[in-house]
């Protein structure tokens, strides 16, 4: 019996019944689906919707909300007052009064969506280099006397993170109080997380999973919200954060290895006012698993401050409705005089960001953007890609780093004056839907060694051209163009 015949065989009743339910669906996706919803996410869950009706509604239920419970929305809201020490918040208005206008301007919208206040007397060194990073890392705790705070998206116990968690396990041993985070879906499907885990217990150390997918509580939660941060802090005297996770340059997958891939990576080491506000994003967030308040009890830092650098910290977030980040992407881009450069695996932009970013162009700015050739997310690499032909005909310069590595450093540098360094990608997950931290920093000198990172990586790759981009194969262009649309799901 072919399909004809077995519909035909079907009761009148129940077909009536598939049409009236189909229709039902239909028609109130669209007065439901675009409340307080941006249009282009709208249209990207209808589209889904008016394809496959039943389909499309069940994953609209299980991820068509982007926002955390109101205890998480609080502690990610209210950092500032719930978790600094005493005394951090001394002269940050000093601060930002001998900023220029426009970064004044930029740093109260960042606190009040969130960022911690901007201070005065930081260093910051760059480490682009995977394994001496690490290296850095493992050092610092090494030193460490009080406590170790460790947040990564994705911590896994292999030979290349061995000697960090060598030093972890000797930490806790003589005494310094060590809490370990790690987010439950990106950590668990890399070789060396159940390793990882063991000997987190066995050596009797404090973790937590972030953002369970199976919380004991029984709360549901969109599955694909995920905690996205690289946060480590030492005492509140060394920080570590960026691109960089825990784990192997390959990623431990047979797959990365075969094709000989390499990721490139950066962190930022930080001394100074700007670590205890590191360290209070980390403690918001284990207060969030835990229920547990971490005391302040770091001993205080004496003698002058380790450097000169104003710096701000914005964690961002679901917890934080406003997109925090993109809004801090958009007044930089906005207010560039001469150049903005933007290193990012994932570049796929909502409507704000491409009009940001096309309309530097216009204005004279120039516009560089550092990309990776290949990635390790297909939906979203050709959804990035799908991009290209439009930001080409605009006049921004597009360069692709080559495999086997990839460039999945993240930082945007305005008018070499202003910069970030983040965990944070350009699209809408980062945006939207991950708990991201970024490091603002308002100083030339620091500008300008990010500077020379860019020349590194520019020397190391290759331009795009519009002409020979528009050439490209018609399955490549049909490819990126149908996982474009799903882009804006959020």
């Amino acid at each position: 019996m072919d399909f004809q015949q077995w519909w035909g065989s079907v009761p009148a009743s129940i077909t009536v019944g598939v049409t009236i339910l189909d229709m039902a669906i239909r028609l109130a996706a669209l007065g439901i689906v675009p409340h307080n919803r941006r249009p282009a996410a709208a249209l990207g869950w209808l589209t889904v919707i008016f394809f496959m009706p039943v389909i499309g509604l069940v994953l609209f239920l299980l991820l068509g909300t982007s926002t955390l419970g109101k205890r998480r929305r609080t502690l990610e809201q209210h950092v500032p007052e719930q978790h600094l020490p005493a005394g951090t918040l001394q002269g940050a208005s000093t601060v930002v009064d001998a900023l220029p206008e426009w970064a004044s301007a930029m740093v109260r919208m960042n606190e009040s969506n969130g960022g911690l206040p901007v201070t005065t007397g930081n260093s910051a060194d760059l480490l682009p280099d995977y394994e001496a990073s690490i290296d850095a890392m493992t050092e610092s705790v090494r030193q460490a006397v009080s406590f170790v705070h460790v947040e990564f998206y994705i911590a896994v116990s292999d030979d290349t993170t061995e000697s960090l968690f060598h030093a972890l396990e000797e930490a806790h041993h003589r005494g310094v109080q060590v809490r370990v985070l790690l987010d439950h879906v990106g950590s668990a499907g890399f070789p060396g997380y159940k390793a990882a885990t063991r000997r987190l217990d066995g050596a009797g150390i404090a973790w937590r999973l972030m953002l369970p997918v199976a919380s004991p509580r029984f709360h549901y939660q969109r599955p694909d919200l995920r905690n996205h941060r690289k946060v480590l802090v030492i005492d509140n005297r060394v920080g570590f954060t960026g691109s960089q996770n825990i784990i192997d340059a390959s990623y431990n997958k047979k797959s990365n290895k075969r094709r000989g891939l390499q990721w490139r990576d950066l962190m930022v080491r930080i001394e100074g006012p700007a670590v205890p506000q590191l360290n209070a994003v980390f403690r918001a967030d284990w207060t969030a698993e835990t229920n547990e308040d971490i005391p302040d009890n770091a001993p205080p830092i004496a003698g002058p401050p380790p450097g000169h650098l104003s710096c701000q910290i914005l964690p961002s977030g679901p917890g934080n409705t406003n997109e925090s980040n993109l809004r801090l992407f958009l007044a930089m881009i906005y207010n560039a005089r001469d150049q903005v450069t933007i290193c990012s695996p994932y570049f796929v932009p909502d409507e704000s960001l491409l009009l940001a970013v096309t309309s530097a162009v216009q204005r004279g700015v120039e516009v560089r953007l550092l990309m990776g050739s290949t990635s390790d997310h297909f939906l979203t690499h050709h959804a990035q890609r799908s991009y290209y032909e439009m930001l080409l005909a605009a006049g921004v310069a597009i360069h692709l780093y080559p495999e086997p590595f990839v460039l999945h450093s993240k930082f945007v540098v305005i008018d070499g004056q202003v910069s970030v360094v983040a965990s944070s990608n350009m699209d809408i997950r980062s945006f939207a839907l991950n708990q991201e931290v970024n490091l603002l920093v308002l100083d030339a000198d620091f500008a300008r060694r990010l500077g020379s990172l860019t020349d590194e990586y520019i020397d190391g790759s290759h331009q795009l051209h519009q002409d020979t981009w528009a050439e490209r194969p018609l399955h490549a262009k049909f490819l990126d163009n149908a996982c474009r649309l799903t882009a804006n799901l959020q």
